[in-house]
């Protein structure tokens, strides 16, 4: 651990500590102390520093431990990762996973970060990680049957997510087809599959799950889609050690069950989930837009819309969702003629 990570778990409580003691504590001077201290703060955390008080962060950091997060995945060998590893500061969790399949990574192998430089979402959108503050977790899996037994994988992985959050106390998540978990129709998680191997033979899938505990408003301010964090949607803070771990334990566990019967033993319980299901969506494609009833998902996880009458299936590709808006009412200017003649 560097002289900066060990300053960020000592200012890690949000209480006031003087440089001297600190410089002493980390066997540094009062000069370097400040200089690491704007090492923290250009990670994008809020340090203040009070003449005769020293440094604090305004607003106390959960950092993850892996002891702890173990804790909360349970005793069940099926809900715990063969290794786990925490990483304070990485480009993405789920490129850093990519490029250790190359080097022969097991699967099961689970890693997650303080923060994400260049966290990735579905299209190439950014996945919003400022540090200390939410979950992004990254997980290896290899499936024997090619990459087309991984087709339905981000469905089955969503119900994991509202999983997790029915047992920190999140009971009304809900899912947005196909790869969104959503609180009153706006995103608290997202889930991001890549797969690397061969369409028939064995292949690794790099899950990717992305899950808000607490969106500082800086970063909330980048997002241009509705959004929602689980602090906000519960009015508590919430331990992110405990969040991850059951995270983990849900995930590993859906996973089981996909590789032995696939999407099927999920087809239900995703659509009681579905949040779109018999509304007016908007579907943008690389075609162009397309707009209709959402009327769930099909056995292979594809999305049936229906339009004058007929209904279309729509699969995973570059294709994003949106709640259609509400008509314009427009102003009725007829005049009543009640009372005349």
């Amino acid at each position: 651990m560097t002289t900066r990570d060990r300053l960020l778990v000592t200012l890690a409580d949000g209480r006031f500590h003087s440089g001297q003691v600190l410089g002493a504590q980390l066997g540094v001077s009062r000069s370097a102390i400040c200089k690491h201290v704007r090492a923290i703060a250009a990670l994008g955390l809020d340090v203040q520093a009070v003449t005769g008080k020293g440094y604090r962060l305004a607003r106390p950091l959960e950092l993850l431990d892996a002891n702890q997060v173990l804790a909360h995945c349970g005793d069940d060998p099926a809900g715990r990762p063969v290794r786990l590893d925490i990483l304070y500061d990485v480009d993405s969790t789920n490129q850093y996973l990519l490029e250790r399949v190359k080097q022969g990574a097991p699967s099961g192998y689970a890693v997650l970060a303080e923060r994400q430089r260049q966290g990735r979402g579905r299209r190439g959108r950014e996945w919003q990680s400022p540090f200390g503050e939410n979950i992004y977790l990254s997980l290896l899996w290899q499936f024997g049957g090619g990459i087309a037994q991984a087709s339905g994988l981000t469905l089955a992985l969503g119900i994991g997510v509202v999983q997790a959050l029915r047992d920190i106390g999140l009971a009304d998540a809900a899912l947005k087809w196909p790869n969104d978990v959503v609180w009153r129709d706006q995103k608290i998680a997202g889930v991001l599959v890549e797969l690397a191997g061969d369409m028939s033979g064995p292949c690794h899938a790099v899950i990717g799950i992305g899950l808000n505990l607490y969106l500082p408003p800086a970063a909330a301010q980048a997002i241009t889609q509705p959004w929602a964090d689980v602090e906000t949607a519960l009015g508590t803070r919430i331990s992110r050690n405990r969040a991850a771990g059951r995270l983990l334990r849900h995930t590993l566990h859906i996973l089981e069950r996909y590789r032995h019967a696939g999407l099927a033993p999920f087809l239900d319980e995703w659509r009681q989930l579905d949040s779109v299901c018999n509304r007016a969506i908007e579907l943008h494609t690389e075609a162009g837009a397309v707009t209709g009833i959402a009327r769930g998902i099909a056995a292979d996880g594809a999305l049936i819309v229906e339009r004058d009458g007929r209904r279309q299936h729509f699969s995973f590709g570059e294709i994003s969702l949106r709640i259609a808006p509400p008509p314009v009412r427009r102003p009725d200017n007829t005049r009543s003629t009640r009372g005349q003649l």
